[in-house]
């Protein structure tokens, strides 16, 4: 990396390593964890999900939070199944390619796919050590992100944030090679090494004119996903909508949905919609990123949510949902974590 890239990814908060960028606020963290007298207070926090959704939940799981049309058609499938077995679950269920597959249990778009072809899902099942899901791919217009909070005794919340995202891509000009759009994109140029683990084999390709070239279907930060702030967007329709999803299971309080649409007006009418990820209280308000905040503002934003999620969890703990004990939550934890290490090196 030359100089002015390090300097640039120095000088950029939004570069930074996660522990880097939240290590000077971790303290106000700690101090919820004495209040509440447990390393785990969050994990009340949405009673119906394992460990208020925090890390290492299953895909199925956040799925039977919402209602059926909400969420695109998915099928789970073992990873040690026979490939005709595959191809037989995923005829009776009508699926047709291209279709996307991802772990049961992931994160951070680890092993996040479109498949295409036949060959292509070979691949990926003789790959994945895990569980993994079948969905439809939803080719919907319009990729937003909506952070969405309700206290448990009242009954409307708030929408904390709302964006737009781009997935990270270069677009062509019939004379650069693949590698050399990627070397002067803003985003890309910081992420080479995974960029030549998923693309080396395209880098010579000089993509045609205004061709779109998608170097990632995950539209996440961490996968160089742009965001747009849509905050004067949100209202009183915004609110209704999401309110209605809290109250489908009246247990979900706190976290993010990840969701195409055909248009901002469609989502506010409530139609015309699908949910793709639905994130607990180990979300993060990603609506701090790519908005021209300073770090002083984005701190304040999640210092502002970690409150939230605090003041949640206190009072559904008075109310009957026990934290999780220390021995039960640091077992989970570096389960989910050797998890994550393992699809990490799959991916």
């Amino acid at each position: 990396m030359g100089l002015k890239k390090i300097f640039q990814k120095i000088t950029n908060w939004e570069l930074w390593n996660f522990y880097v960028l939240y290590f000077p606020i971790t303290p106000v963290w700690l101090w919820y964890c004495l209040r509440s007298g447990s390393l785990w207070y969050f994990s009340s926090s949405n009673p119906t999900i394992t460990f208020g959704g925090f890390e290492g939940e299953g895909k199925k799981e956040m799925y039977d939070q919402l209602p059926l049309h909400l969420y695109p058609k998915t099928i789970y499938i073992m990873h040690d199944w026979s490939f005709d077995d595959v191809k037989k679950k995923i005829s009776e269920a009508n699926f047709e390619f291209p279709f996307v597959v991802k772990p049961d249990v992931g994160m951070k778009g680890i092993l996040f796919r479109k498949i295409e072809s036949e060959d292509q899902l070979i691949k990926y099942h003789e790959r994945i050590p895990v569980e993994y899901i079948v969905q439809d791919l939803i080719d919907l217009p319009v990729e937003v992100s909506v952070f969405y909070y309700r206290y448990p005794w009242e009954e409307k919340g708030v929408v904390s944030g709302f964006i737009d995202k781009e997935l990270l891509q270069v677009k062509g000009d019939g004379a650069s090679t693949l590698k050399e759009l990627i070397s002067i994109h803003p985003r890309a140029k910081f992420r080479m090494e995974e960029m030549e683990h998923r693309h080396s084999h395209r880098f010579d390709r000089v993509i045609p004119e205004n061709e779109i070239f998608y170097l990632s279907y995950a539209g996440n930060h961490n996968r160089g996903a742009h965001f747009t702030n849509l905050h004067n967007e949100i209202d009183d329709d915004l609110h209704k909508v999401f309110d209605e999803l809290s109250h489908y299971t009246d247990k979900f309080y706190y976290g993010r949905y990840d969701i195409k649409t055909t248009s901002i007006e469609d989502l506010k009418q409530g139609k015309n919609f699908q949910i793709i990820e639905f994130n607990g209280c180990g979300a993060e308000p990603n609506h701090i990123y790519d908005c021209n905040m300073s770090i002083w503002k984005a701190y304040g934003v999640l210092l502002h949510h970690w409150k939230v999620l605090y003041r949640i969890s206190r009072y559904n703990h008075k109310n009957g949902t026990p934290y999780w004990s220390f021995k039960r939550g640091w077992k989970y934890l570096q389960d989910a974590r050797k998890h994550f290490k393992m699809l990490e090196k799959f991916d």
